[in-house]
């Protein structure tokens, strides 16, 4: 429950509710909440601000109604403090009048992804992040991987940014239309994908351009971190090393980017087929 507190006149919320609440999942921004409500989601309560009754929220609204989700109104200082955690430099995140609270997020197997992909009666085409820890980076290749028809991401439970709030608003709400697996051990994930006929291709510098590469058919593509690219020991797990060709005197790209010019590139190999 919401009081008053006496010295600043400001609202608060009870401690009970907010416990409650920030033990749950929360997707925020019109975007992130309009792809959870599509997806189906398991969404506990919306929260829009009062005054909040632009076409896109309205339009989101409509969609929450006619899935029955339950729908609070409330003040702009409680969204604030809702998304207060995925904010930078003391400013709460950019929630844009709406915010939901989920059941915690469900990690995919291995297994669903491959399944996924053959129920479309694809190749597998897998992404695997090896140490990125940038939130803003692993939604922006998300939101890539989303768009060109990627079948899931595989990340560790270790140096990885985790699925949350922050994440989902940098992929625009592709989240929702994501399966993401946690593995304890990415080399362990790596053989289980060739066990599945998937080859297995790092990212890397210096090697022989991903031009020149075949990357059609069934692939997963590991990605490092911008600090130290791809760990040893997952190097030696993969079947093949290819590096983005680079003409500038910059010598790496931002993972993101990274991922999705790898991306774009399977995809265009696929489409010569």
């Amino acid at each position: 429950m919401w009081g008053l507190n006496k010295k600043t006149g400001k609202g608060i919320m009870d401690k009970k509710e907010n416990y409650h609440e920030m033990s749950q999942d929360i997707v925020f921004g019109r975007n992130s909440v309009k792809e959870a409500i599509k997806a189906k989601r398991s969404i506990n309560k919306i929260f829009v601000s009062k005054g909040a009754k632009d076409g896109s929220i309205r339009e989101i609204l409509e969609l929450a109604k006619d899935s029955r989700h339950i729908i609070v109104e409330v003040t702009k200082s409680k969204l604030d403090e809702l998304c207060m955690p995925f904010g930078h430099s003391g400013n709460t995140g950019n929630h844009q009048g709406i915010a939901a609270t989920l059941s915690p997020h469900e990690y995919a197997d291995i297994s669903d992804i491959i399944d996924k992909a053959e129920k479309r009666e694809e190749k597998p085409f897998i992404i695997i992040l090896d140490g990125v820890t940038d939130t803003n980076n692993f939604g922006s290749i998300i939101r890539s991987a989303e768009a060109m028809g990627v079948h899931g991401i595989i990340i560790g439970k270790r140096r990885s940014a985790p699925v949350n709030a922050a994440v989902d608003k940098a992929s625009s709400g592709a989240l929702s239309n994501m399966l993401i697996a946690r593995v304890p051990n990415i080399s362990n994930a790596i053989k289980e994908l060739k066990d599945n006929g998937v080859w297995v291709l790092a990212a890397v510098q210096g090697e022989t351009s991903m031009r020149e590469t075949n990357m059609k058919g069934a692939l997963a593509i590991v990605v490092g971190s911008e600090d130290d690219g791809v760990s040893r020991l997952v190097k030696e797990n993969c079947d093949y090393l290819a590096a983005i060709p680079m003409k500038g005197k910059t010598s790496s790209l931002n993972a993101a980017v990274a991922a999705a010019i790898a991306i774009y590139e399977k995809c265009e190999q696929d489409r010569e087929r």
